[in-house]
Parts: structure tokens; C-alpha cells; sequence
């Protein structure tokens, strides 16, 4: 015991050295907010390096979204500080899962097919495919947008891209690209933008085989179909060619709207598409003096994630930059990212990733993790 000059006795800090197995233990106990298993059931733990007080390690996550990253670096840390950590050094890697796909799929590299519906025009479908492709791209996956309304086209409009896909061997078409997102619409093959579009349907499945099967979309974590309004055959043709993840209904909360969306919901339950989740876009408008006014009324959203046995994925306020960026080219996610509206549809996005990556964990009675293997007990890194 030291004394002090008094004659007293002094207190002196015990300081805790943290041990590579000790801090593993505590590492491997932390909880996955996704799948609620712990990172060492789930063998998502490695490269743990430990320097002194300082540690390094990777994280593997089925979903992009920060709210994960948030919930694990918060739960790290709160495991290894009582062992002395003093600072935590995390690096992600993010493997989405991917559906199960036949050996026919035409696009066997793209880990999900995601449908984005409404069964009615005007509830702003075409800006929540948009703006979600572009939240996806944001949170650093791969991501694919796919314009199947053929007769009225309006990614080359919001994405601000014009020209024509070129082919390197006269066989598959390369896709345009946008801040890093890989697209294709019809409306890059018109020679006028004005044009109409007048098929009958054996030459509009024949643009969708097309579309799918002869683009060069690569590796891609996500590719994104905007359907046109109403329940026509896009959606079965597109359900008979392709192993689809599921579906994102778009809706807003008048009643007026939900007559049809009800409609879009029930061709998903008759074809075997899952509903991933809803959208209320237009949900609400914050006025100059900061009120919130419900000018299509209220809970519409969430009559249509109750009849789909889906959650609401999210409310997008009815915001004039979402339509002036539109207008302008740019999504208002990359063009002013911290918008109200932005922050919403960035929201959808995670709420969204994480369904998926919860889902199809589900479908594995808990058995599959996103890389298709069995969980594994974590290894000691030494």
C-alpha cells in the first residue's frame, strides 16, 4: 500500500490489461441486430488484432444500412470497454444475401430482384424507384434500375442521362451509368424523347425478355424493376422469368389511392411475390411555421402494410425538391442528401436492406447465413 505524505493511505487506479481472448469472448457475445444471433454464432467476426489498449477487427453485415453499423459499433464498444479497449477500429464488410436463383435465371449474378409497384399512377412510384436505387448506391452496394414502364419511361428524365447503350459484341447491351448506377429504359433507344411507344403485348414482353436477359447488368446486389401503373402482365412476365426477392408497394394515404394499391397487392399474394414492405410517399407536408399538415389524410400506408402482412417501410414527406431535382436530373438523395426527404427515402433503404437480410435468414430456420453457409463457432485469432 503507498501512503501518501500524510501518512494516509492512497488510491491507486487498478489498470486492466485486456487479453486477445478475453476481448473475443466479449466480441463474439455482442448480438446482431439483424438476425438477433450472436457475431460468434454467426461467424461474422475476423481479422481481431489487438495493439495494447487499441483494436482492430472485422465485421461482416447482411445489410448496408448505418442504423446496423450504429447498433453493432455501440454494442462493441460497450463489450470490450470494461476490458480496457479504449478504442475500437472497425471495418465492414457487407455481404448481401442473395435469392435462390435456377440455373435457367438470365441474370445469375444479380443478388436480388426487387419489383417497385403501385397499381395506380400519380402516387409518385417512378421517384421512390429512383430515389431508393440512389440510397442503395449511396450505401455503397451495387445497384441496377430497371425502367420497365414502356410506354411512359421516366428514369432517363430523373437520372439526367440521355444517349444510347453501346455492345461490345453486337450481343448483350451495356447498361448507362450514373453515379455509379447501372441503367436501362426504353427511352434510351428512342431516337425522340417525345415519341410514343405503340406496341402490342407480344413486342412488349419481347423489350422485358430483352431488358433482363440481354443487358450486361455484371455482379449487382440489388436491381431495381419500375413497373408501370395497374396490374397488367409486366409483373407476371417478369415473375415467369426471373426468381424475384419481392416487392415494394408505393402508395399515398388518401383513400382514393388505396382502392388501387389494394389491387397491386393482390397480384403480388396471386404470384407468389413476396411484399417486402411499403412506401407512403406524399405522406405529409411540413409548413414555414413547422406543422406538420396531413393534406391526403392519414394511415394509408399503414391499411396497406396490415392487408399485405408487410411493414411500412417508411413516410416520405411530400417535399417540392424531390420533383424540382427530378426535373433537374439528380435525385434529391445525392443532390441534397440531407433533406427531409432524402433522409427518408435513405430510411426505406435500410429498412428495406435489413427485411431482406432478416428474410431470408427466416427462410434458412436460422441456419443460413447470407453467404449461404451454416453459422460457425468463432475462431481464436491469435
Amino acid at each position: 500500500m503507498r501512503l501518501d505524505r500524510f501518512g494516509g493511505a492512497l488510491y491507486v487506479p487498478v489498470v486492466t490489461t485486456p487479453t486477445l481472448e478475453s476481448v473475443q469472448q466479449a466480441l463474439g457475445a455482442v448480438i446482431d441486430p439483424t438476425f438477433e444471433r450472436s457475431l460468434a454464432d454467426l461467424d461474422a467476426l475476423s481479422n481481431v488484432e489487438l495493439d495494447g489498449t487499441k483494436l482492430k477487427t472485422q465485421v461482416r453485415i447482411a445489410s448496408p444500412a448505418e442504423q446496423v453499423r450504429k447498433q453493432i459499433r455501440e454494442r462493441l464498444n460497450a463489450a470490450v470497454q470494461p476490458l480496457g479497449v479504449t478504442h475500437v477500429e472497425i471495418a465492414w464488410k457487407v455481404q448481401v444475401p442473395k435469392r435462390e436463383a435456377s440455373a435457367v435465371d438470365p441474370i445469375p449474378d444479380v443478388r436480388n430482384v426487387i419489383l417497385i409497384i403501385s397499381g395506380k399512377g400519380g402516387v409518385g412510384k417512378s421517384s421512390v424507384a429512383a430515389n431508393l436505387a440512389m440510397s442503395l448506391r449511396r450505401a455503397g452496394t451495387r445497384v441496377g434500375l430497371l425502367d420497365a414502364d414502356i410506354y411512359g419511361p421516366s428514369v432517363p428524365t430523373m437520372l439526367g442521362i440521355s444517349g444510347h447503350p453501346s455492345s461490345k459484341d453486337g450481343k448483350r447491351i451495356i447498361p448507362m451509368q450514373r453515379f455509379g448506377l447501372k441503367m436501362m429504359s426504353i427511352g434510351f433507344l428512342l431516337e425522340d424523347d417525345k415519341q410514343a411507344v405503340v406496341w402490342r403485348g407480344p413486342m412488349l414482353h419481347g423489350a422485358l425478355q430483352q431488358f433482363i436477359a440481354d443487358v450486361d447488368w455484371g455482379e449487382l446486389d440489388y436491381l431495381l424493376i419500375d413497373l408501370p401503373p395497374g396490374t397488367g402482365d409486366v409483373a407476371l412476365t417478369l415473375a415467369q422469368k426471373v426468381k424475384l426477392t419481392g416487392a415494394v408497394v408505393v402508395t399515398t394515404p388518401q383513400e382514393v389511392a388505396l382502392q388501387d394499391v389494394y389491387k397491386s397487392v393482390s397480384m403480388c399474394h396471386k404470384l407468389n411475390i413476396p411484399v417486402l414492405g411499403v412506401v407512403e410517399n406524399m405522406s405529409y407536408y411540413t409548413d414555414s411555421a413547422g406543422v406538420r399538415q396531413e393534406l391526403f389524410g392519414a394511415g394509408g400506408g399503414a391499411k396497406i402494410a396490415e392487408y399485405a402482412k408487410a411493414p411500412l417501410l417508411g413516410q416520405v414527406p411530400l417535399d417540392p425538391k424531390v420533383r424540382e431535382w427530378g426535373d433537374a436530373g439528380m435525385p434529391v438523395v445525392q443532390a441534397e442528401p440531407e433533406a427531409p426527404a432524402a433522409q427518408a427515402f435513405a430510411l426505406v433503404a435500410d429498412a428495406l436492406t435489413n427485411h431482406i437480410a432478416a428474410e431470408h435468414f427466416e427462410r434458412g430456420a436460422g441456419q443460413q447465413t447470407p453467404t449461404g453457409d451454416k453459422p460457425k463457432k468463432m475462431r481464436i485469432l491469435r
